[in-house]
């Protein structure tokens, strides 16, 4: 037995063993709860022979019995409430077999080389990540794609029940687009190995039991529920508590044990591949990361969602590696065969992986609508970054009108002017003065608009709540508000202050100085001057916003010739 062999039997056995640990904690818990009724049957049973006699011994018996009773009908509580609990989902893109015939293939071929169980489906998420999830509980089991035995052999050598109980794989849509079909193999044989281990019996009832306590938790949890069935489900939680209290440590022991003999077992699938693929991983985080707080949020704020961004991460990727040396050389892998291909209709995953991206990072709608449309990459700086700059400089001349600040001296005083906001911050009082009254009337204008808005709208939108559109993904995933991981905190009024005064200064940029709107892939929103991108702006803005000194800012207007005076388009 080789050293990988022994390394993996140890892991196998170490989680088995925690396995057991929690499933004795299990039986301890029923073995509490079934305690009362035993010691009941024992006085019934010495009082029919004759033993244990007399009203002291009668009034025991019952009242040991009535104690039995209730604790019965609390266990059965609380036993219903963890088997009725719905576990959460992670709200992911069904990726059926005739949609991805190849993607099956390739893991169906891991599961046989790996020899393990076949994940039952594949779906696919828009985040740098992947792994395996149960879905076997009765209110899941609609999950999604086709079951993965219909490979040569398949059922017969694991049986008709395997996929059935087997996990299904979540692969990280950014992987498909900028992985190599190679890397993508080697990075999913850890993952796909890791149902070898969830299918022994020992490990499915613990992480079953686990999967119970925390949804029992999450259920009593849910607002919207009256005192009636509050009550008994708020005792529910707090038991499912105390149990998941005492189980923790074994279950996280147990999944590092889990993933140390999954880890083992894919070292003899693609080894040397996975050590360069995991590089791929990184940048694609990187890459991701960057793209959805610096291209797609802007892009949401104003009503329109990117429908390609995994395409999108890829030119993100590509133009990190044109600037950044660490990362130089990564470009060359694009001339091979894109994992993305393993898919019948990239095109239609990547917009139904983008759209979700919109509902968990920012709480958009689940289908378009009014308000909330989507936007190609080539439509992004007309539909977004013009429209953006132009909607936060019409706030902020509402804002100072609302303010009772005056219009600047020009020759038509009715029409907006960058001149103006550059009065008035560069005015008698310094920025702590009118700066900080602007900046709240900002903040208050974005906050109102925000509430407002029909993508943040109720149900009928798909807004907090979920009730979106049928077969909504996150239904499965409970009734938190959304968005469920928001990717910046709130901005402060500063910083909405210096983004509407960029705003204004790059409208007069286009109106007056033949600049245009522009996408960078890695920082969003750009201004082009004669085809180049100046990324100067931010101090010049930022020195008359928090020091109230226009000189700076004057210079920068006067290189590339914007006149502060003309007036400004708005929208």
């Amino acid at each position: 037995m080789s050293g990988t062999d022994v390394g993996e039997e140890l892991g196998a056995r170490a989680a088995q063993a925690r396995a057991l640990a929690l499933l004795r904690i299990r039986s301890r818990a029923l073995a509490v709860a079934i305690l009362p009724a035993a010691v009941a049957v024992v006085l019934f049973a010495a009082d029919a022979q004759g033993h244990l006699a007399g009203p002291a011994w009668d009034a025991v018996r019952w009242t040991v019995l009535g104690v039995a009773v209730v604790v019965l009908l609390v266990t059965v509580l609380v036993a219903v409430s963890v088997a009725r609990a719905r576990p959460a989902m992670s709200p992911t893109v069904p990726v059926s077999e005739e949609g991805a015939p190849d993607l099956y293939r390739l893991v169906r071929d891991l599961a046989d080389r790996l020899d393990v169980p076949a994940p039952s489906a594949v779906a696919l998420t828009p985040d740098c990540d992947s792994w395996l999830e149960d879905r076997t509980h009765r209110a899941l089991r609609k999950g999604p794609g086709a079951t993965l035995r219909k490979g040569p052999g398949a059922a017969l050598r694991r049986g008709p029940e395997a996929a059935d109980t087997a996990p299904v794989l979540v692969i990280g849509s950014p992987f498909l687009w900028w992985m190599r079909v190679a890397e993508l193999r080697a990075v999913l044989a850890p993952v796909v190995a890791g149902t070898g281990p969830s299918a022994h019996p020992d490990i499915a009832a613990a992480r079953r039991f686990v999967r119970g306590l925390d949804a029992a938790i999450a259920d009593a949890a849910a607002p919207g529920r009256g005192p009636v069935r509050g009550a008994p489900l708020a005792f529910a939680g707090w038991v499912a508590r105390l149990l998941l209290r005492a189980c923790w440590g074994h279950a996280a022991e147990m999944e590092r044990c889990v993933a140390a003999a999954a880890s083992m077992r894919a070292q003899t699938v693609d080894y040397g591949l996975r050590i360069a693929a995991q590089e791929q991983v990184g940048l694609a985080y990187a890459g991701w990361d960057r793209l959805l707080t610096r291209v797609a949020l802007p892009a949401w704020r104003m009503g329109r969602w990117p429908s390609r961004l995994d395409a999108g991460v890829v030119s993100a990727l590509t133009e990190l590696s044109r600037r950044d040396r660490l990362a130089d050389g990564f470009a060359l892998r694009l001339g091979e065969r894109p994992a993305c291909d393993l898919l019948e209709e990239p095109g239609a995953a990547d917009e139904a992986a983008s759209l979700l991206a919109a509902r968990l990072f920012h709480g958009g709608p689940a289908e378009s609508g009014p308000g909330w449309a989507p936007v190609d990459w080539q439509q992004y700086p007309d539909e977004v970054v013009d429209r953006k700059w132009r909607s936060e400089a019409a706030r902020l001349h509402r804002v100072l009108d609302t303010l009772g600040v005056p219009r600047a001296s020009a020759a038509d005083p009715a029409v907006p002017t960058l001149a103006r906001v550059m009065e008035h911050l560069s005015g008698p009082g310094g920025p702590g003065g009118p700066g900080e009254a602007l900046a709240a009337g900002i903040g208050a204008a974005v906050a109102r608009e925000e509430a407002e808005a029909p993508v943040h709208g109720g149900p009928e939108q798909g807004g907090p709540g979920h009730g979106g559109a049928a077969d909504d993904p996150l239904d499965l995933w409970g009734p938190g508000p959304l968005p469920l991981f928001p990717l910046q905190p709130p901005r402060t009024g500063t910083e909405l202050l210096a983004d509407h005064v960029a705003a204004m200064v790059c409208c007069a940029a286009v109106d007056t100085a033949g600049a245009a709107p522009g996408l960078d892939w890695l920082d969003g929103p750009a201004l082009l001057v004669g085809g180049e991108r100046r990324a100067d702006l931010a101090a010049p803005v930022l020195s008359l916003v928090e020091d109230g000194d226009p000189d700076p800012l004057l210079n920068w207007l006067a290189e590339v010739g914007v006149r502060s005076d003309k007036p400004v388009r708005l929208v």
